[in-house]
């Protein structure tokens, strides 16, 4: 059984859509997502820098369209069942048929907007912890007036929190964590710095009409499967400030029996993850197109008939 996932905010690197714009129709398909989005997604996936693209209202349609583009590269998959990371979870719903790209792209570009706003409001920012005891890790998280905002599995911590909370674990790791690692994200994304992005996503969601799920939709709020699109679409939007249980994500992956993964670009982290939490699963990352026939033989061994 076979898993498409999609990464999500961070996963991005100057000029990494470069190569997939050279593929046939590429461009052209950027390009209208561009205009319908008013943002030149071309240009922020080819000729932006790291700052550029580092802003949370570029980097998360610029994911989405990458995602997209990327699994439009690869062809019929036919998976068991998607998920996404973040903002993944938008690409995600696209893969599950219960929104449309262009829908999917003006919500979170709309997302985007709302997030880079509430960052805004006062300084913060997500660290990774490398290292450490969850069971030991997230009460000392708490107890700095952090948030485990992704709970990614084989032991992978995300803190978030302002800044000045951030230094303070810096300077008081929990017992077991060998590194923290500041992210390149603008904000203390999936935490109550949040709140306020969630009512202007409320209302961009009420000019949607979600189909339902055409395959397992995999939920980052509980790892659950979601029945309807209603549901896709209400868990999209309080999703914002609530935290990424991926953990809970793959124990559904390896419940609902599944065998291979598949990352779209800018693939890498989260078949990092599942290396290490999913062993036995067969893994491809799409990083570049040359990364396209591994998936196609992935795909074929590992699609029921």
């Amino acid at each position: 059984m076979l898993v498409l996932v999609a990464p999500g905010q961070g996963a991005q690197t100057p000029g990494f859509l470069t190569p997939w714009l050279e593929l046939p129709g590429a461009a052209d398909r950027l390009a209208a997502w561009s205009d319908a989005i008013g943002l030149d997604l071309v240009h922020y996936g080819t000729k932006a820098d790291a700052d550029d693209i580092r802003d949370t209202a570029v980097a998360q349609p610029l994911l989405v369209a990458a995602g997209l583009l990327s699994a439009a590269a690869l062809g019929q998959t036919a998976p068991g069942a998607v998920a996404g990371h973040s903002v993944g979870e938008f690409t995600a719903a696209v893969f599950a048929g219960v929104l449309d790209d262009t829908a999917a792209l003006k919500l979170v570009r709309a997302r985007g907007l709302a997030m880079a706003d509430a960052a805004a409001i006062a300084p913060t920012g997500m660290s990774a912890l490398l290292g450490g005891d969850p069971e030991v890790t997230v009460p000392h998280l708490e107890k700095l007036g952090l948030t485990p905002a992704n709970v990614n599995g084989a032991g992978q911590i995300v803190a978030a929190g302002t800044l000045e909370q951030l230094a303070a674990l810096e300077a008081d790791k929990p017992e077991g964590v060998r590194r923290v690692v500041p992210l390149k994200v603008a904000g203390a994304f999936h935490t109550h710095h949040m709140a306020p992005a969630v009512a202007a996503l409320e209302q961009a969601a009420q000019e949607v009409t979600p189909a339902e799920p055409a395959v397992a939709y995999v939920s980052n709020k509980d790892g659950r499967t979601v029945a309807t699109g209603a549901e896709v679409l209400a868990r999209l939007v309080g999703q914002v400030a609530n935290p990424v249980r991926w953990d809970l994500c793959m124990e559904t992956f390896q419940a609902l029996g599944a065998t291979a993964l598949i990352e779209v670009c800018p693939g890498g982290t989260l078949t990092g993850i599942a290396k290490r939490a999913l062993p036995g699963v067969a893994t491809v990352a799409l990083k570049t197109p040359d990364d396209l026939d591994a998936a196609r033989t992935l795909v074929a061994e590992h699609t029921a008939v």
